[in-house]
């Protein structure tokens, strides 16, 4: 097996160890690919304190030391092209990381009930946050009626980003799909349970590589037919990262993200005649200008003010984090240090 195949491109390994790629994670296992085949591996015990790397995570690629007759030993995460993560649904914790080392981004959402124009525009952020290119799918067009309004607000809302209305049921739009699916490239699939990405993968694949539940009527939802991230190799050399349906994306770490979603309200937010302008009413705001000349929407400047203003209490939280992952590390460090000087016991 030839693990440039799966994307790697000449990443520095350490000494005596191989390169891998991480194809799924089953909480503190990995699976992973590399150049004799499949394999599974765990962390090196103390080396997420120890210039590990970043914690891996599907996409990822990695350093491993081979062992034949069990787990094999993960000893560092590799540099990374792109990184999507969000905020870690759970309480009090911070990112979680969802894929790693990908060229685009689905974002997929159905011309039924699923679509959500504000959840598009947080699509949109993460994946313009992650450095690589997203790309909107609308599913499910062969449903009766007409899906203009939904394709319209999907353009506008996703402002330098391809939109593509597809039907895996009839084929329609998938032959504009091509184009990204080619050898050694990477696509990110998002979206919520029941927008069709394992029937949208099936279609494309010629074949049932993922397992499709039905939905139901009244809502348009469905069950998860994924239950982990897992990174799948097409017959034609392109790889999928499957997520499980995630309807809900907290904003991590997307300053960056929000600039390039909101490029149409960057522009005005930029020309206004005092570099601090709050855009209530202070004279020679271009913000406000717009809103009254119908240039800029009401809702639109308020879904940006609303995304801002998360991101903003993402961000302090993280460095906090950074903070005390800091110190852990340090103090991890020393205490290694006293132990091989003899100092703790062990």
């Amino acid at each position: 097996m030839n693990i440039s195949n799966y994307g790697f491109e000449n990443l520095k390994t350490e000494d005596n160890t191989f390169p891998a790629r991480i194809t799924s994670v089953h909480r503190n296992r990995f699976e992973i690919v590399f150049e004799y085949g499949n394999a599974y591996a765990q962390l090196k015990q103390g080396a997420f304190y120890n210039d590990f790397g970043p914690y891996p995570t599907t996409g990822d690629f990695v350093s491993f030391i081979y062992n034949p007759y069990g787990d094999s030993l993960i000893t560092k995460t590799l540099p990374r092209r792109t990184y999507f993560a969000r905020k870690d649904p759970s309480p009090g914790r911070g990112e979680q990381a969802v894929a790693a080392n990908f060229d685009y981004v689905f974002i997929m959402q159905s011309l039924n009930q699923d679509f959500n124009k504000n959840r598009l525009e947080r699509y949109l952020t993460l994946a313009w946050q992650s450095g690589a290119q997203p790309v909107v799918i609308l599913t499910k067009s062969d449903l009766p009626g007409s899906h203009n309004e939904i394709i319209n607000t999907a353009n506008r809302v996703a402002i330098g980003v391809p939109v593509h209305a597809v039907s895996s049921k009839t084929g329609a739009g998938l032959e504009s799909l091509n184009t990204y699916f080619m050898p050694g490239k990477t696509i990110v699939f998002l979206g919520s349970s029941g927008v069709g990405k394992s029937s949208l993968v099936n279609a494309l694949s010629g074949e049932e590589v993922m397992l499709v539940n039905s939905i139901r009527d009244n809502d348009g939802k469905g069950r998860h037919t994924t239950t982990h991230r897992q990174l799948i190799m097409l017959n034609n050399g392109a790889m999928i990262i499957d997520t499980p349906g995630m309807r809900e994306l907290g904003l991590w770490n997307a300053a960056d993200g929000i600039e390039d979603a909101f490029a149409d309200v960057e522009k005005y937010i930029n020309n206004c005649r005092f570099s601090d302008c709050r855009h209530q009413n202070e004279p020679g705001c271009a913000v406000i200008a717009a809103i009254e000349n119908g240039l800029l929407s009401a809702e639109r400047w308020e879904s940006y003010c609303s995304l801002k203003q998360e991101a903003k209490f993402a961000d302090d939280k993280a460095e906090f984090l950074k903070a005390k992952w800091e110190r852990n590390k340090t103090i991890a460090k020393k205490s290694k240090k006293m132990k091989k000087d003899g100092l703790i016991r062990k």
